[in-house]
Parts: structure tokens; sequence; C-alpha cells
């Protein structure tokens, strides 16, 4: 991708972190990229341990020194981090770490923006508004993260059919299914043009 220059990734996560995970296997291989760094601001999370598995130091965050301090950019800046990843991270992120990192930041969300965004809604709450709204497809969202939920600029959608008799499971099954198909293919070529820019 890239003549020895390495991208140095931070992927911010709540829960589970599976789609960390797809992350961090995608990009084992690939010399221009490293994931450096897990962010988190839950202690019980299964993302921590999927870092501990993978031998990536952790950053776990609490509030207040995320809202109203610094937002840990002093922390992710000694590591050495050139891009930030949200893979299901819960919190807004606070306009200090967006300064810090303005255009550098991406998120993924699981339904077809602007419809289907805002405070509040992630997973399960997502997918049962689709279903309540009949919508006939949804799909996954990745875009650039500004001071406002679910907001910047689109860099990448795609589709997939919602069913009659679709569950908010069965559809999140769908919808799962595309995140990790694409996500890192989008990250690998948002890092490839910044490469050439650099």
């Amino acid at each position: 991708m890239n003549t020895g220059t390495t991208i140095r990734i931070a992927v911010f996560a709540s829960g589970a972190g599976t789609n960390a995970a797809n992350i961090i296997q995608y990009f084992s291989n690939k010399p221009s990229v490293t994931i450096a760094l897990i962010v988190c601001n839950n202690s019980k999370a299964g993302v921590l341990k999927i870092a501990a598995d993978n031998h990536i130091p952790s950053l776990l965050i609490e509030k207040e020194k995320f809202f109203r301090g610094d937002a840990y950019v002093p922390e992710l800046q000694n590591a050495g981090i050139d891009f930030i990843v949200l893979a299901g991270f819960l919190w807004k992120i606070p306009s200090t770490l967006i300064n810090a990192y303005r255009d550098k930041i991406i998120n993924i969300h699981p339904a077809l923006l602007p419809k289907f965004g805002g405070k509040g809604m992630y997973g399960d709450f997502v997918h049962n508004a689709v279903l309540s709204a009949q919508e006939k497809e949804s799909g996954i969202t990745i875009h650039f993260v500004d001071e406002f939920y679910d907001n910047g600029k689109i860099i990448f959608q795609t589709t997939c059919p919602v069913y009659e008799n679709d569950t908010a499971g069965s559809l999140a099954q769908r919808i799962h299914a595309l995140e990790y198909e694409y996500f890192p293919k989008v990250i690998e070529e948002l890092i490839e043009k910044k490469l050439k820019s650099i």
C-alpha cells in the first residue's frame, strides 16, 4: 500500500468488539497499517479481551476526562495514533478530540443515514425503528465524525433487503455481514488516499 509509512489506528469500542476483531484480523498481514490501540469506556467489555489476545495495548477511559478534560488526546498522540475508527463506540466524540483528529475519525452506523441516526440510535434501537417504519431496505453507513451524532460526511453506504417477517435480530445478522465485509476495506481505501497525499 505504501513505501514504508505505517498508519497507526486506534479502534474505539464499547462492547463485545466483533467489528474490532474483524478489523484487527483484516489488517494483521498488512504492514502499512497497525491497529495500535483499543480504546474502551467499559471495563467489562469483550473488546478488552480481544485486545489482550492480539497483544494490542488498550486504554480504558472515563467520562469526566473524556468530555470535560483533554479527551485523552495526549495519550493518543503519545501512542502515535494517526487515525481513529469507531466500531460500536457509544459515547459522543467531544470537540477537543474532533479538532485534534479532524477528518481522521470515522464511524459505522447500522442504517442508511440520514435516516435512523441520532442520539440513542444504536444496535436494536436502530433495527426496530427501521422495522416500525416498514422500510424495504436497510444497510450500513460509514461516515466521518463531526460534533453531531451521525452527521459527518458520508464515505460509503451499501444496502440489504428488509423482509416482512424480519425481527431486529434477523435484520441485525444481515447488517453485521455488511459491516464485516465492507468496513475494513473502506478503512483501507481511506488510508491509501491519506498515504498518497503525504
